[in-house]
């Protein structure tokens, strides 16, 4: 790092300003508030859109040029004083049906409390800064989720997206068509445009730091995951008259099933030290679904997760040799799809060195420990900007590791640590 480079990081980390960060937290907390302290913000409903606008203005206010793409993502950009591919920090603004302040939230107005530092400092970065608000990260509305960065990183994603639906039959095309008709004021953009790196601060939505009571983390990247969808086939019947050796009970042959993919995660499935095999059986459908009628059909999803690809290999393996076996049962007949898979992410070396040198900073002038590095087990717009630019990520601890949750919180001393090493990376890297 030069000595201007480090000069800038380090001023625009010393003019974070925690008082404004919380109050910018709270006014945005606001628009779907809720009297349990949650925050329900789902994708381009009216509540989200007012959501937008009130960040355009803010921005706007902070001297930022505003822009949006053909997928409704919002753009907060800081001149530099050369024409470069700019420095891209940001996250989402889209909650669960009912969700926290701070999940993506936080990660946008940081990177607003950055560009309002660096303004503060007086500093003028040779690369623009643009902060990011991206659509539909949570996918709770339209599914699938992270639809704008990804949509952003490959425009081709687009037409399929528009498509969705929601609960309630709006297509995710109208809708977004509604938000862009809502700001005739933001001019379009191009999509996957050039970045030179991209930094997304979030909190963790896990335990993990504050239980070693550490306030930073240095996010080294996001887990493979792969989700299948398993069907169990068998024959309806009555309940009250079908002898139980005599049944093809849909739903026994699940159960087995389930059984067996637990006991295959139990055993740690041969993942490495330090990582684990984390499996979710999630969705659940059962034909009838009637209180005295043998189930004729059972479908559920599985959500496998590790850091490392190949022990979802062995669950695949795994996978395949149980719905092989349990279907030459009597009423068996289980088969199964994998319908997503991603690999896992990995950030670049030097964005990790970057990124530990601006925590150890912000930690040691607060006499807290130095940053910890972990490996994210949910999924984050960074993940898609990871194949369009060098990417990294910073983590903040979330109390009791909830989130998704009204009752998601992390300290205000904490947010604003996660600020201070945003700031200092994102201003070390306009210098470059």
């Amino acid at each position: 790092m030069t000595f201007q480079e480090q000069q800038a990081a380090e001023r625009a980390q010393d003019h974070i300003d925690s008082a404004r960060l919380q109050d910018a937290i709270a006014a945005l907390a606001a628009f779907g508030g809720r009297g349990d302290g949650g925050v329900s913000r789902e994708a381009l409903t009216g509540v989200d859109l007012a959501a937008r606008r009130h960040l355009i203005e803010r921005a706007r206010a902070l001297g930022c040029e505003v822009s949006t793409d053909d997928c409704a993502n919002l753009f907060f950009r800081r001149a530099g004083s050369a024409d470069l591919p700019p420095v891209l920090t940001g996250s989402h603004a889209d909650t669960q049906p009912v969700g926290g302040k701070l999940d993506g939230a936080y990660g946008v107005l940081a990177g607003l409390e950055v560009i309002a530092a660096l303004n503060d400092a007086g500093i003028r970065t040779p690369r623009p800064i643009e902060v990011v608000a991206w659509t539909n990260e949570e996918g709770s509305r339209f599914g699938p989720g992270a639809m704008g960065s990804s949509a952003f990183v490959d425009p081709a994603c687009l037409p399929a997206y528009r498509d969705a639906v929601d609960g309630a039959g709006v297509r995710f095309g109208d809708a977004l068509d509604a938000a862009l008709a809502a700001a005739p004021d933001v001019p379009r953009r191009p999509m996957r445009q050039p970045m030179s790196a991209c930094v997304e601060l979030h909190i963790e939505q896990g335990p993990v730091l504050e239980r070693a009571a550490v306030p930073l983390g240095v996010v080294t990247g996001i887990q493979s995951v792969r989700w299948y969808r398993v069907t169990c086939a068998g024959m309806m019947g009555h309940a009250g008259t079908t002898p139980m050796g005599e049944r093809s009970d849909a739903m026994a042959t699940a159960v087995a099933v389930a059984q067996q993919l637990y006991a295959f995660a139990a055993t740690g499935s041969g993942a490495p030290a330090g990582t684990e095999l984390r499996l979710t059986l999630g969705r659940w459908q059962v034909t009838p679904n009637s209180v005295n009628t043998i189930p004729g059909a059972v479908e559920f999803t599985i959500d496998a997760r590790c850091v490392d690809e190949a022990v979802l290999e062995r669950f695949e393996a795994a996978l395949g040799e149980i719905a092989a076996r349990q279907g030459g049962k009597v009423g068996g007949k289980v088969g199964f799809t994998c319908f997503f898979r991603r690999p896992p992410t990995l950030f670049p070396p030097a964005m990790l060195a970057l990124v530990s040198q601006a925590c150890e900073r912000a930690s040691a002038q607060a006499w807290l420990p130095a940053p910890l590095r972990l490996t994210s087990g949910a999924f984050h717009d960074a993940m898609y900007l990871a194949g369009h630019c060098p990417t990294a990520m910073i983590f903040v601890p979330s109390e009791r590791g909830i989130s998704h949750n009204a009752a998601e919180a992390t300290a205000p001393h904490d947010l604003f640590l996660g600020a201070q090493a945003l700031a200092y990376t994102v201003a070390a890297l306009a210098h470059r």
